[in-house]
């Protein structure tokens, strides 16, 4: 996991959370907790996106290396 997050998601994902914990208790359970919390769950759903992202990077990757191997060996074969 720690190859798909750099260090500036990981202090963004810290200082979200801290913000988040910080507004339940200086606000209170009233009604702006909604605000807040739907604040917070769009910041994981775009650590989430980008981690997928990464994710989906590194296995197109792998096979296009696949594909680029495959095709220097058919290559050498026939010569």
């Amino acid at each position: 996991m720690g190859k798909h997050f750099d260090v500036p998601t990981i202090i963004v994902i810290i200082i979200t959370f801290v913000l988040f914990v910080v507004s339940l208790f200086t606000k209170g359970l009233t009604h702006d907790l909604l605000l807040e919390a739907g604040v917070f769950l769009v910041s994981v759903k775009l650590i989430m996106m980008g981690y997928n992202n990464s994710v989906t990077t590194q296995k197109v990757l792998k096979e296009l290396e696949e594909i680029k191997g495959s095709i220097k060996e058919t290559c050498q074969s026939k010569q």
